[in-house]
């Protein structure tokens, strides 16, 4: 077997002391893939954007069987579209800390292991760095996108240029999956496919079949106004100070009415370090917490040019990631605060299943922001869809000692998953929970539990028998 980007092994530390071989003559443990895809400028003519992932094929699949012999396995796996958010926080750090197949540990030498409860033990998972100026993605010119259709339309081109270096997994079902940030990215980029798709005019069809997003940043105004009641109830902040950011809040409310986003997103930004200052600099992604998940030795390692010959990223390219700040931030100035949830609508009226899951504990885009965009998505869809939504069951998904998992709504393609126990990053928080919810989702599979609802009006018809 011969691929440009197949990826044969990768240094399992920074110092490049030991080895992990993926494929190579001695070992065959999985089909990797990484490297770039070359996108013309629409700005620039005659420059290139570079669009960096990096694939993994599912470990159903065996890779000492030639792909020709196991096509129809290959192509009926659903392939998984990982995308971090930020902006500018790269795919890698899902990856590595969250769902990848890989892990780095949090010591001086920034040692990889092999993790158990990757995602691609059922399903092939790719994780792609965008927009450019993210992780490994850069630009021959500098150039930055500043909008979601530029973003959409961008991220189709790199799809097609994969799925050409790679025919074997075009008939995939293809999920576009994401966190946070990715909460505009995710729609965007499913419905730029959809409408290419549609459009039947040039390019590989590619089979989408849906959607799933964790702690989606999806209307911020939303988020913004969730966050002081939610750091105000968790005791966080007083009520003075409580008042005084509703106060704040208004003022952003204005900005973004009057369609001033760079000033709403300042002003936005301006309200999360307020509340954070006023609760002694809480992390924003789990309240229980004072620090954020640790990246451990990761820069280093991206950075380390054995990492980067293994990966086919040139040596010029050095790792770039931040969150909400930096330039791939500052392009996007316009379109941090601007609502997105019109797009699940789209989605879902496309009948794409679409999964929507948070971690109970997230400050920043958390359930109740989630739960509320639904509810009002339903409300605009009509009387009879906002009740029936209203009245699907809130299952209680249960463990084998009967401690809740999640708390699951499911309705028609339509799934939505609170996690318990679980800050923002809920892939990092509650792996094993995580992954078997998404291969519930993903496989149609159910999810055991019960109806609290229902339980309860047995229980109190059953105590109105005896009392009788």
């Amino acid at each position: 077997m011969s691929s440009d980007d197949l990826v044969g092994s990768i240094p399992a530390n920074v110092p490049d002391t030991l080895r992990i071989d993926f494929y190579t003559d001695d070992t065959r443990k999985v089909r990797s893939y990484s490297g770039h895809v070359h996108i013309d400028s629409k700005d620039f003519p005659g420059t290139k954007n570079h669009l960096f992932y990096w694939f993994f094929e599912s470990q159903t699949c065996n890779p000492h069987v030639a792909v020709h012999d196991q096509q129809e396995l290959i192509s009926r796996t659903p392939l998984l579209i990982w995308l971090n958010g930020g902006p500018g926080a790269s795919s890698l750090l899902g990856l590595f800390l969250e769902n990848g197949p890989l892990s780095i540990g949090d010591d001086a030498a920034g040692t990889v292991s092999v993790n158990p409860n990757t995602w691609n033990q059922e399903a092939h998972v790719v994780y792609w760095d965008q927009p450019i100026g993210t992780g490994y993605s850069y630009s021959d010119v500098g150039e930055y996108v500043q909008d979601e259709r530029t973003l959409g339309r961008m991220f189709w081109e790199g799809l097609q240029e994969f799925f050409a270096a790679h025919p074997e997994y075009v008939q995939c079902p293809v999920y576009v999956c994401g966190e946070s940030y990715a909460g505009k990215y995710v729609p965007t980029i499913a419905l730029e496919i959809d409408q290419q798709n549609r459009r039947k005019a040039g390019g590989r069809h590619i089979n989408l079949k849906g959607i799933a997003v964790g702690n989606g940043w999806i209307k911020p105004e939303l988020s913004l106004r969730a966050m002081i009641d939610y750091v105000y109830t968790t005791g966080f902040l007083g009520i003075s100070q409580r008042d005084a950011l509703y106060d704040a809040h208004a003022d952003y409310q204005a900005a973004l009415d009057a369609g001033e986003m760079a000033k709403a997103t300042k002003l936005g930004n301006d309200l999360v370090t307020t509340t954070l200052a006023y609760g002694g600099n809480f992390d924003l992604y789990d309240v229980r917490r004072w620090d954020d998940l640790p990246m451990g030795a990761l820069r280093a390692y991206l950075d380390s040019k054995n990492v980067k010959e293994s990966l086919h990223v040139p040596a010029h390219v050095s790792w770039q990631c931040a969150d909400n700040e930096g330039p791939v931030a500052e392009w996007l100035v316009n379109d941090n605060m601007a609502d997105c949830s019109g797009q699940y609508a789209e989605v879902l009226d496309k009948g794409y299943k679409t999964l929507l899951y948070t971690g109970n504990f997230d400050t920043a885009c958390g359930y109740r922001s989630t739960e509320e965009v639904l509810d009002d998505l339903m409300r605009q869809k009509g009387e009879h869809a906002h009740a029936e939504w209203r009245n699907a069951p809130r299952m209680v998904w249960t463990q084998a000692q009967g401690n809740p998992k999640g708390f699951v709504r499911h309705h028609r393609n339509l799934t939505q998953v609170s996690v318990p126990g679980s800050g923002h990053q809920v892939p990092a928080f509650q792996p094993q929970i995580c992954r078997e919810m998404l291969y519930n989702w993903l496989f149609d599979r159910p999810f055991p539990g019960y109806d609290p609802q229902q339980s309860l009006k047995h229980r109190n018809g059953t105590v109105g028998l005896r009392k009788g």
